[in-house]
């Protein structure tokens, strides 16, 4: 996706930058190579032209000049027409558009917060669904609805806690990120406003820009209580008028903590009274670890739209999530997701059926898991990283870390060489916000946990013993990738 950035924006990313330790060029040649690595500045972007640049940060416009010189000889500036150069990654051997999940050999993936198949469960309901699918066969197989056999059990559980559903309020989706495309482009036009928790998914954030709209983000308290500002949210709600409002209420990621229902109720009459259409995002609700009760937010009124996924609890690789909302805008999201594909594989759905009907029957071992990999983690972060301040979540699959300095991409960047990949605080975030936390998920089992703590123990002395390294950090680290 080309385009440019103006200067105002550039220096808004860049913050404090200019430390002295190094002449002017080299630090801002590092300051702008670290941004572009971390995907706060996309690829393919022209940067602003060296006279704008200088005179917006107050250079000469020969340290300009040089600091792009720099960026050029190191493969992230193409060459350009003039001082026009783009955004690129060096040496470079696949399309920068679809970076995908996979982790080089040799590294500790702690990018994203994935389980792997609840084993035997998953592979039973597979069995089982070829089983069923002659019955389908002799069909076109395009359905923009989803298996009837998948909507009804989905209806089926969200009446169960409480929340009575049609099959016909559901729409199967291909995934929880599938579902969020899906709403935002029929719920919100360009440049519509689309409020958000901060921090929040990085792959909603995505979603939204890349729908045209812009992210609101209101600021999650410092301390876990309250959990969130209702206060705030309900101010910008009656002062900007978001077209929608994209929330994870339940073990929120990425700091695992849970609306209240006191405050969920809050939310829905704020959303009601200023036009604001409430989507949240329930893919890792299941995955209760302190048995937590509250409602679901579509308990507190119809209106609410709900995104949840089997993605977090079960297996990603089922790729099945879906939509509940009421009828009416259910057949509003169909229309919109025709455009975009004619359905998702008959199988998975099937398969997925069988697992929301017996939805709870992997999750007793696989929480008990989780706690304990929870534990084993604070307890290293403690040991290893005292100065790190870790907020201990109540579900999910992820810890948020304070860090002492704003050093989160100097520690991404760093990482490969202590044989982890990390995912930045700023990409939780809007505006180059959260240098000072990362997101460590405890998805791995102990032993792996303290191989990753220890990792980072020896990243941040490598940053305590070497601050410029924040800004002179070696070319050729991989690039951040995708965020799950």
């Amino acid at each position: 996706m080309s385009g440019s950035l103006n200067p105002t924006a550039l220096a808004r990313l860049m913050g404090k930058w200019n430390s002295g330790a190094l002449p002017a060029y080299r630090e801002l040649a590092d300051v702008v190579r670290l941004l572009v690595m971390d995907g706060r500045i996309p690829l393919d972007v022209a940067l602003p032209s060296e006279r704008a640049l200088a005179q917006t940060l107050g250079l000469s416009r020969t340290t300009v000049t040089a600091a792009y010189a720099s960026l050029r000889e190191q493969g992230f500036l193409t060459a350009g027409q003039g001082s026009r150069g783009r955004t690129c990654i060096p040496h470079r051997t696949a399309p920068v558009s679809a970076p995908g999940l996979a982790v080089p050999d040799g590294l500790l993936d702690l990018a994203y917060a994935s389980l792997p198949a609840a084993g035997e469960v998953v592979h039973r309901a597979f069995a089982d669904a070829l089983t069923e699918l002659p019955a389908l066969l002799p069909g076109f197989g395009y359905d923009a609805v989803g298996v009837p056999a998948l909507r009804e059990a989905i209806a089926e559980k969200y009446t169960a806690e409480g929340v009575p559903t049609s099959a016909g309020q559901i729409l199967v989706t291909s995934g929880a990120q599938h579902a969020l495309n899906i709403v935002l482009r029929t719920l919100a036009a360009k440049q519509d406003r689309v409020l958000v928790e901060h921090p929040t998914y990085p792959n909603a954030l995505d979603a939204i820009r890349s729908a045209g709209c812009k992210p609101v983000p209101v600021a999650l308290p410092a301390g876990t209580s309250p959990a969130w500002d209702i206060d705030a949210m309900v101010a910008t709600m009656n002062q900007q008028r978001p077209a929608m409002a994209y929330l994870v209420p339940d073990f929120h990621n990425p700091t695992g903590r849970i609306m209240s229902d006191l405050q969920r109720r809050r939310l829905v009459r704020a959303a009601a009274s200023s036009g604001t259409v409430l989507v949240v995002d329930e893919t890792l609700r299941g995955l209760n670890l302190d048995d937590v009760r509250t409602a679901p937010m579509s308990a507190f009124s119809p209106a609410v739209v709900s995104i949840g996924s089997l993605s977090k609890s079960h297996w990603a690789g089922l790729r099945t999530g879906w939509i509940r909302a009421d009828e009416a805008l259910i057949a509003r999201f169909i229309a919109t997701r025709t455009v975009m594909d004619l359905g998702g594989p008959v199988v998975e759905q099937l398969a997925a059926a069988r697992l929301v009907r017996s939805f709870a029957e992997p999750l007793d071992a696989r929480l008990e898991e989780l706690r304990h990999n929870r534990e084993s983690l604070l307890g290293l972060l403690a040991e290893h990283l005292p100065e790190w301040e870790a907020e201990r979540p109540r579900g999910g699959l992820t810890v948020w870390c304070r860090l002492p300095s704003p050093c989160s991409t100097a520690l991404t960047v760093l990482a490969p060489d202590f044989g982890l990949r990390l995912a930045a605080g700023p990409r939780f975030g809007a505006g180059g916000a959260f240098e000072h936390y990362l997101r460590v998920p405890y998805t791995l089992p102990p032993e792996q946990l303290e191989f990753a703590v220890r990792a980072l123990r020896a990243a941040q002395d490598k940053l305590d013993a070497s601050p410029h390294l924040r800004r002179t950090l070696k070319t050729g680290r991989p690039p951040v990738v995708a965020v799950a």
